[in-house]
C-alpha cells in the first residue's frame, strides 16, 4: 500500500495573502497620495509587515506533516525542537471531522484521529477533503486489523 502525505491547507494562507495584498496596495496608494508629506516616506515600510503573519503560517504549514503508511500514522510538527507522535492503525479506535461554515466553503476541515490510552485523540487541523482521508485512514485501519 502506498504512503499517504498529508499538510495542512495553503488556501486559508493564499486567501489572507490576497487580502493583505489589497490591504498594502491602499495603504501604499494612501501613503503616496495623501500622507507623505504629513508622516514621512518611513511608513510605506509599516504595510510590509502585514506579509509577516501569512508568511509564519506558511512556514509552520510546511513544518508540519502527517504520514500515513502500511501500518502506522505519524504525525510530525515542529523545526528545531520536533513533536512526533506514531499511532499503530490497528490501535484506531474513532475518526471524527469537524468543519466549521469558512471550513465548509473551503472545502477543508479538522481531522480527529481516536485511539486507546490516555493521549487518545490527535487533531490535524484544516487538511483538504477530510471526509474522503478519514474514509481512506478508516480503511487502512481496518486492513491491518485482518488476520493474515
Amino acid at each position: 500500500m502506498a504512503e499517504l502525505t498529508i499538510r495542512p491547507t495553503a488556501k486559508f494562507i493564499k486567501a489572507a495573502t490576497i487580502l493583505i495584498g489589497i490591504i498594502f496596495l491602499g495603504l501604499e496608494i494612501g501613503c503616496i497620495t495623501s500622507w507623505n508629506d504629513k508622516v514621512g516616506a518611513w511608513l510605506m515600510i509599516l504595510p510590509a509587515l502585514l506579509f509577516l503573519w501569512p508568511a509564519s503560517r506558511a512556514i509552520r504549514r510546511r513544518l508540519t506533516t502527517t504520514t500515513i503508511t502500511a501500518d502506522r500514522l505519524r504525525y510530525e510538527t515542529g523545526a528545531l525542537s520536533k513533536s512526533t507522535r506514531t499511532i499503530q492503525l490497528s490501535k484506531l479506535q474513532d475518526v471524527r471531522v469537524d468543519q466549521h461554515v469558512i471550513q465548509r466553503l473551503f472545502g477543508v476541515g479538522d481531522l480527529s484521529i481516536e485511539t486507546a490510552g490516555e493521549a487518545s485523540r490527535l487533531t490535524i487541523r484544516n487538511v483538504d477533503n477530510p471526509q474522503a482521508l478519514a474514509d481512506e485512514i478508516m480503511s487502512r485501519s481496518q486492513k491491518g486489523a485482518l488476520p493474515a
